[in-house]
């Protein structure tokens, strides 16, 4: 889906109106954000909407952190997709549980040292342990779209 279409959608919810109104924007522009736009054809009639924009900024620095601070605003998380191909499969699938097994002991660590002084959980602490969980689940879930692609499978059977 393109970014236009996804805020069509999201505008038809509550309605272009409603929505220019929330975010004190002329209804003109998010209408035009709403509609196709050729980067080539600046007489399109659509307008780089803030999707776009988000995406340059993810392209432009490389970092995920942009995306995922919009996962979690949302209420989810950012999880790259796996870059495994076929014929890596076993150095992988080596690879990729041993890095499973040490963001989960580094979790526990964390936890661990977080408790060991004081009892108790600081503000700071929670964010180490957040960032801990976060890679756990980044590389969990890029070894569950590698076995999903079959990728540890013989000749992807």
């Amino acid at each position: 889906m393109k970014s236009w279409e996804v805020l069509r959608e999201a505008a038809d919810r509550i309605g272009v109106k409603a929505l220019a109104a929330r975010l004190n924007l002329s209804t003109a522009l998010v209408y035009k954000w709403c509609q196709e736009s050729a980067k080539e054809d600046p007489s399109g009639s659509g307008a780089r909407n803030p999707l776009d924009r988000l995406k340059e900024i993810v392209d432009a620095t490389g970092d995920p952190r942009v995306a995922n601070w919009l996962c979690n605003e949302s209420g989810g998380f950012f999880v790259k997709n796996s870059d495994v191909e076929p014929g890596e499969a076993e150095e992988h699938l080596l690879s990729t549980t041993q890095r499973m097994v040490m963001d989960f002991g580094e979790l526990l660590t964390t936890l661990s040292r977080s408790i060991e002084d004081d009892g108790q959980i600081s503000v700071q602490e929670a964010d180490h342990i957040r960032q801990a969980w976060e890679l756990l689940k980044t590389t969990a879930e890029c070894f569950t779209v590698a076995c999903e692609r079959g990728m540890y499978r013989e000749n992807g059977e």
